[in-house]
Order: structure tokens, then sequence, then C-alpha cells
């Protein structure tokens, strides 16, 4: 097999997060996998987050700044501007797991349509929380988010000739429709069996969690119908309750 070195466009949304922003800028700039194409799309900042950029513009392929209407509409603007054979989003807060992970996750198969890994959690100060409660699932396919968003959009990697823009119509969950129109039109499908990602938690989602949850209810009664739905929802309330209990449990 020859060498598979396709051109990976790696975009960072950020927008006045000065204590985040360096250090999920030095996890791209420090890949030791050279074709990479990075792009970030600043939201007009004011606290010192575009003087941090700037530190690192002559390594930026394109840098985007200006105002936008919301998450979705930026990350829209980073995917028009991108032109590499694969995408990922490695937004401000969260990393690449190690400076060999693009490298390891292209060696470890030829010319998937899409590429996924684990993701581990950390916190403001970068301390990791351990894994994702919900794990990457062991073959991924578009089924696979009927119990939960399975893959953090920081551990995919997607051919960009699959992807179309983000659903506006989602503020908060646009991600997982995204993956899931790209993941219908996949033929191969690579899981890479490592941590790729690390993921700041927290942000709008959590802070907002009842409307998240009625954006990902009307996302996935589309792509599963409305009773299998509700059915999943059901199991996802009893898993969610089970694992709070357990870690009560074993915290006490």
């Amino acid at each position: 097999m020859t060498d598979f070195k396709p051109t990976l466009s790696v975009v960072t949304i950020v927008y006045n997060n000065v204590k985040d922003i360096e250090r999920t800028m030095l996890s791209v700039l420090n890949q030791t996998y050279q074709n990479i194409e990075y792009i970030v799309v600043d939201g007009l900042s004011t606290d010192g987050t575009l003087e941090i950029i700037n530190n690192y513009k002559a390594k930026i392929a394109k840098l985007i700044s200006e105002k936008d209407e919301g998450i979705y509409d930026a990350m829209n603007k980073g995917l028009a501007a991108a032109t590499g054979d694969y995408v990922i989003f490695m937004n401000s807060g969260d990393e690449f797991y190690a400076t060999d992970t693009v490298a390891n996750v292209f060696s470890s198969a030829h010319d998937a349509d899409i590429y996924y890994g684990e993701t581990e959690m950390i916190n403001g100060e970068g301390q990791s929380l351990g894994q994702r409660r919900h794990h990457a699932p062991k073959q991924f396919t578009w089924r696979s988010f009927k119990y939960g968003m399975s893959i953090s959009h920081q551990a995919i990697y997607i051919r960009r000739s699959l992807t179309e823009r983000y659903d506006r119509k989602y503020h908060l969950s646009a991600d997982i429709d995204w993956i899931l129109r790209a993941a219908k039109k996949a033929k191969k499908i690579v899981n890479v069996n490592q941590y790729v990602a690390k993921y700041l938690v927290g942000g709008m989602s959590k802070t907002r969690h009842r409307q998240s949850l009625t954006e990902r209810f009307d996302i996935m009664k589309r792509y599963y119908g409305l009773v299998p739905t509700l059915f999943n929802h059901a199991v996802i309330a009893f898993n969610l309750g089970w694992y709070w209990v357990w870690n009560r449990r074993t915290n006490d």
C-alpha cells in the first residue's frame, strides 16, 4: 500500500476565549503530520483572543475574523473555506489527543470516508476527567446515534466531499445532524481504536440543556422515526440514571 497522506482541513471556531485558544492552536500546529490546512474562524473577539491568534498567523492557512450569527454560522464559514480531502472541527478549548494523533489516524487505513476514535474529557485546567460517558461504537454507522451522540465532533474525520452545510435551524445540536448526513453517504468507516481528542466539558449545550435535548429528539425522530426514538430515549434515561447512581456509589 502506498503512503496515504491526504490533506486535512482543521477548523477552529472561537469567540472571546483567551484562556483556551492557544492550547487548542498548539495542539494543531504541533502535529507531526505535515498535510494540514489550518483554518481559524474568530467571531471578532475583544478579549485578547485575536492577539494570540495573530502570534501564529504565519502558520494559519486562513484566518476569518468577523461577526457571525452563532457557532454553526461560524462553522459553515470554516467549512466553506476548507479545501482539504478531509475536515475536522477542533474548536477553542478542545485538543488533539497527542502530537502524532493525525498521523496515526491516516496510517490506520487507506482512503476511508470517515475515521473516528475515542474522546477524553478535560476540565478548564486541562486535567483529565476520563473517557466520555458515551463510548465510541465498535463499528459506527448512521444508526449509531440512536442512543445518543456516541462520537464527539472533535473525534471524527470526514471526507470533505461528503459534508454539507450545518443546518442553522438547530442552535445547539446541528453537529449531530451534520455527522449523520455524512455517515449515511459513507461507504467505508474506520474505527482507529485509540483516543484522538480531548474535549473541554461545558459549553452552550450544557448551560441550555433542555433546548439541546429538544433539538436532539427532533433530529433523531427525523432519522429513526417517532416510535423508535421514544423507545430509545427511555433507554437513554434509564442508562443515564444508572450511570449517576453507580458513580455516586463509587464516589461515596
